[in-house]
């Protein structure tokens, strides 16, 4: 399997993990949106799941057709195993990466 993540699917990511109950596109676009303060497209959300289902670090499902849907199901993700892992392991980097910096002087000049 691939290394590494970029930064859109460490977010992807861990929106599902935030998501209460079942999480699928509309959910993970607010949760993206809520904690970031940024503008998510529901497209970019939905080609980053396919790609992440590919790698094998989301699995995805159809849930039971709801009224309020008019019917239709909802493709449910979670987060598996091995993405949760590559999760961990982007955290660890960024982590190491920032030992030893002041955040707040950060790209001021001495």
């Amino acid at each position: 399997m691939p290394k590494g993540m970029g930064e859109f699917e460490q977010m992807v990511l861990l929106a599902i993990l935030h998501v209460d109950g079942e999480a699928y596109g509309v959910p993970i676009v607010n949760e993206i949106e809520r904690r970031t303060g940024r503008s998510v497209s529901r497209a970019a959300v939905y080609v980053t799941l396919r790609r992440l289902e590919k790698r094998g670090l989301v699995s995805s499902w159809m849930s039971e057709p709801t009224g309020a849907r008019g019917g239709k199901a909802r493709r449910c993700v979670r987060v598996e195993a091995e993405g949760a892992a590559l999760l961990r392991e982007a955290r660890l980097a960024m982590d190491r990466m920032w030992e030893d910096l002041d955040p707040d002087t950060v790209g001021r000049p001495s």
